[in-house]
């Protein structure tokens, strides 16, 4: 599909939600961190039209990631009168959690409360704009390895740029001027202390992720299983003890 016409749909998917739902939001609520995925989602509330609240909530962040997210905030304000941007410095909540949390402490289990406690700030900022909290997962990622955390950057209200595989986010990020810095800046979900990438957690590139979710035969398609396999319980849905009374 021609990158234009992708942009566009994505764009139109977004107002016709806002449309249609009884909800009505007044708001579009993106949190940004210098990635790829979310300066594209942020792009794209932008092109609506609609007010774009864009959240820049540091824990603990490596200066060169944050950086990013500053200059992409910086750019959206000024190519578009829609934005607003606003900086939440989250180290004294972060801090104050893993005190009081210090008898469980765990460095897994505290990346991945980064992730809860900044989804917790973008429902609370939507819920005092009217809003709705924007999902920046794609589709290799939130479908297809469930490399997202669940409760976290898994929890919001719309998820635009899913049905996209990351090399569809990459164009789309072309296209709508994304930087460049952005662009080639390897993927990272920000969430610990040695700013460890993507690749290096998943152990495979995106490229060949893609290809092994395309084809069985692929050398990797084992590989990607076993990592889909280690977070199906993120992707399906809870399970339910149910009852039989009839």
């Amino acid at each position: 599909m021609d990158v234009k016409k992708r942009a566009n749909i994505i764009t139109d998917w977004i107002n016709n939600y806002c449309d249609s739902t009884s909800y009505n939001p007044k708001s579009l609520v993106v949190g940004i961190s210098g990635g790829i995925d979310s300066s594209v989602v942020s792009a794209l509330c932008a092109n609506t039209g609609r007010r774009t609240i864009v959240l820049t909530m540091p824990i603990k962040q490596i200066k060169s990631q944050h950086d990013l997210s500053l200059s992409h905030a910086k750019w959206l304000k000024e190519k578009y009168s829609n934005v607003e941007h606003h900086l939440i410095e989250m180290d004294k909540i972060f801090n104050s959690f893993s005190d009081v949390l210090n008898k469980f402490d765990n460095e897994h289990g505290y990346a991945n409360s980064r992730a809860r406690l900044r989804m917790a700030t973008l429902y609370q900022v939507a819920a005092a704009n009217s809003g709705i909290v924007v999902g920046t997962g794609n589709k290799v990622e939130d479908f297809g390895v469930g490399f997202y955390t669940k409760y976290g950057d898994g929890g919001v209200d719309i998820s635009p740029i899913a049905d996209c595989t990351k090399s569809q986010v990459w164009e789309l990020g072309r296209h709508l001027g994304i930087s460049d810095n952005i662009i080639n800046t390897p993927p990272t979900d920000g969430l610990w202390n040695d700013g460890r990438n993507d690749v290096e957690q998943l152990g495979m590139t995106y490229e060949d992720l893609e290809k092994a979710m395309k084809d069985k035969k692929d050398p990797n398609y084992k590989k990607y299983l076993e990592i889909r396999e280690k977070n199906l319980h993120k992707m399906n849905p809870i399970p339910v003890c149910t009852f039989n009374e009839s």
